[in-house]
């Protein structure tokens, strides 16, 4: 007969816990949060002392009857919800529904579901931290000022639908500082000049650095003229030649930003991906025989922190499968990070004994690939360092000096197993210069000269944004991911070859904000108001307090953006399609999906459809329609028959405008890691093609 009550927030985390409890527990999930603010009103008494209304979230009426009478049944309640603000608050609200005495120690964390975590979590229950509840309060009350507050205006001065909020606002803003960046950006000529020359059989490629030691650049063809005319005839001749040992240190494990943007460089994941299919590998997976287990640690995370088990089953591991060398001299720790705050363990496998290779077949493509990157990234923080050797060359040519350099990897260290990746997409060079010596007259083969200009900075991709929102001190852990899907939910921003770019729309919110209401986007502002919730959940500060110095003076902006904000004539972008039912000229909307095509009759006529984009390419299995391109619900691309429902037929992969020279079946476009390869769907033929 059970005796206990343990209420987590999903089913798989239930199931994995239940496994480790025993049949004196009974496991619930809550299904996530079962008490908000309402939608339609701001639900916050500012007069008051900005007291929240709280209701039921809807839909959640089940549940909580199930919950309360599984109360009946036994003699305590345990609120064991994630680690952080919102887990705590979670717990707060069911204590609050259930009748759960707030001084009974009913809450239980860990920050693994592991069976020695989760029976150590519960022999050491605590009461709910009540600064961490207001922490989360504080920053959802917040929120709601600011998104209650400016919104309506938006929607009277703009159009409808419109939202503003403190961290999403500031990424558009980025964004669109970027965007003008690019605009006003003025590229600069430069030159390269190489030269190439040989060492008895061997090669150098050798770099024109300057004048008399002293470095030069080449602005125009009139500088790579004279460079040329001076070096005519003269001999190349090995100056100085420098040796040494380059190290490089291995990345620390991942934490929740870190892991958002290697996932999108190394796996093309959505930030919103990541942290779905991590919640996936925290709350437990079956693993057959040995049951469902939790992956690895709490994924929403600030700090680079490792338990010293971790470290000592890591090192125990790396000696075994690589040999002593590939230790370190001592065991890796990393500087906490500023506004870091380091509740918890950096994202790692709660054992590292459990390799990626030996659970694969347990694991969607997904879940592999991502437990992979956080697996090898762990054990590989845990290694030795790498070490190069470098070379470098400096080649006289009369009064022009050349630089020939290289570097070779001489001890792989951490690299054996893991590399960390980057924005430009770099590879370590591995290339030494051939045997060389001073004095030593090197033979001409060729001098070759290169254009170049300037280029503007790069637009943010998802990884490149969460990376500055971090550094900037935008937003927690928690945030990033539903930022980055609400900017472009709400038509702010677009992504074009996996880039942001501010909408028309983006930019005049942000515009009339910036006017109005300049606090919420500043950048400093909001890093300061993230650092105010972190004093209150450290106890250190009232988070009314808080709440009223920023609401006083915001209350006062509103009523003047009320009065002045001009009305703004959005005009609606005109496509090429006619309405079918009025004949009225098709107009581009957003909505909760994206962008959709709507009548301009509108209210008179409320036809919609989605956008669609021809490929040229007849339907293999209806012969009839036409394969067009579409966008999912979650803005992933795919391509299906325009004669759907009476066809169903639908494709992930690109159709290529040629039948099949075999079948002359239809072919379609398989992206790989070695390139792009044109398959038939009817038959065995395929061929690779150049990206």
């Amino acid at each position: 007969m059970a005796d206990s009550l343990v209420i987590v927030e999903s089913p798989a985390k239930a199931k994995t816990i239940k496994k480790y409890l025993g049949s004196k527990y009974i496991v619930k999930a809550s299904m996530g949060h079962v008490r908000d603010l309402p939608k339609s009103q701001m639900g916050v008494d500012v007069e008051d002392k900005f007291t929240p209304k709280y209701i039921t979230v809807r839909g959640k009426g089940d549940v909580l009857k199930e919950l309360r009478q599984a109360k009946k049944k036994v003699k305590r309640v345990y609120l064991a919800a994630d680690p952080d603000r919102e887990g705590e608050a979670i717990a707060w609200h069911l204590a609050h529904i259930l009748d759960v005495p707030l001084d009974q120690e009913c809450r239980v964390v860990f920050n693994e579901i592991t069976k020695q975590a989760v029976k150590d979590a519960f022999k050491q229950p605590r009461k709910i931290n009540m600064d961490l509840v207001n922490a989360q309060q504080a920053r959802r009350i917040l929120d709601r000022l600011v998104g209650y507050g400016i919104s309506p205006i938006l929607w009277k001065k703009v159009k409808k639908g419109l939202s503003a909020g403190r961290v999403q606002s500031v990424a558009v803003k980025l964004i669109m500082d970027r965007e003008l960046e690019i605009r006003q950006f003025v590229p600069e000529e430069y030159w390269t000049v190489t030269a190439v020359l040989a060492s008895g059989e061997d090669e150098v490629e050798a770099k024109f650095h300057g004048y008399h030691n002293k470095k030069t650049e080449l602005k125009s063809a009139e500088d790579v003229d004279k460079l040329l005319a001076d070096i005519k005839g003269k001999r190349f001749i090995v100056e100085e030649i420098k040796t040494s040992e380059r190290k490089r240190n291995p990345a620390p494990s991942f934490i929740t930003s870190t892991l958002q943007q290697e996932a999108a460089r190394k796996l093309n994941f959505r930030a919103q991906k990541t942290m779905a299919v991590a919640q996936q590998l925290y709350e437990g997976i079956d693993l057959g025989k040995e049951g469902t287990v939790g992956l690895i640690t709490y994924m929403r995370t600030d700090s680079t922190r490792i338990s010293e088990t971790a470290q000592a089953e890591a090192k125990a591991y790396i000696e075994q499968t690589y040999g002593k060398e590939y230790l370190p001299t001592s065991p890796r720790t990393h500087k906490k990070k500023a506004g870091a705050q380091d509740a918890h363990e950096a994202i790692r496998p709660t054992s590292v004994l459990r390799k990626p290779a030996d659970i694969k077949e347990y694991l969607s493509r997904d879940q592999f690939r991502l437990y992979k990157l956080i697996w090898e990234r762990f054990v590989a923080s845990q290694m030795a360092t790498a070490v190069f050797d470098s070379v470098t060359a400096d080649i006289r040519a009369g009064d022009a000096l050349f630089r020939a350099s290289g570097s070779k990897l001489k001890f792989a260290g951490f690299m054996k197993v893991y590399v960390e990746g980057n924005d430009e997409n770099k590879k370590e060079e591995d290339k030494l210069l051939p045997p060389l010596s001073e004095g030593q007259t090197l033979k001409r083969k060729s001098i070759d000269p290169k254009q170049h200009f300037t280029q503007p900075p790069p637009r943010y991709s998802e990884a490149s944004l969460v990376k500055e929102l971090e550094e900037k001190g935008i937003g927690r852990p928690s945030t990033y991911a539903p930022t980055l899907d609400t900017i472009q939910k709400r038509g702010y921003v677009f992504l074009k070859e996996k880039r942001f770019v501010p909408s028309e729309l983006g930019e005049i919110v942000i515009q009339l904000i910036g006017e109005f209401f300049p606090e919420i986007l500043d950048v400093k502002f909001t890093a300061n108001m993230e650092d105010d919730l972190d004093q209150v959940e450290e106890g250190k500060a009232d988070w009314i307090q808080i709440l009223d110095h920023f609401y006083q003076p915001f209350q006062k902006r509103l009523q003047t953006a009320e009065k002045e904000m001009a009305e703004v004539e959005l005009e609606d972008e005109v496509s090429d399609e006619v309405c079918e039912k009025c004949g009225s000229p098709m107009v581009y909307k957003f909505g909760r999906f994206g962008k959709f095509l709507a009548c301009s009759a509108f209210p008179e006529c409320r036809n919609t459809k989605a956008i669609v984009k021809s490929t040229g390419v007849t339907c293999p299995e209806c012969k009839q329609g036409e394969v067009v391109e579409r966008k999912s619900k979650k803005q992933r691309t795919f391509y299906g028959c325009n004669r759907y429902p009476d066809c169903e037929f639908v494709s992930w992969d690109a159709p290529v405008a040629r039948p099949c020279p075999k079948c002359k079946g239809m072919m379609v476009e398989k992206k790989g890691k070695k390139g792009t390869v044109i398959r038939c769907t009817s038959c065995d033929y395929n061929e690779e093609t150049k990206d």
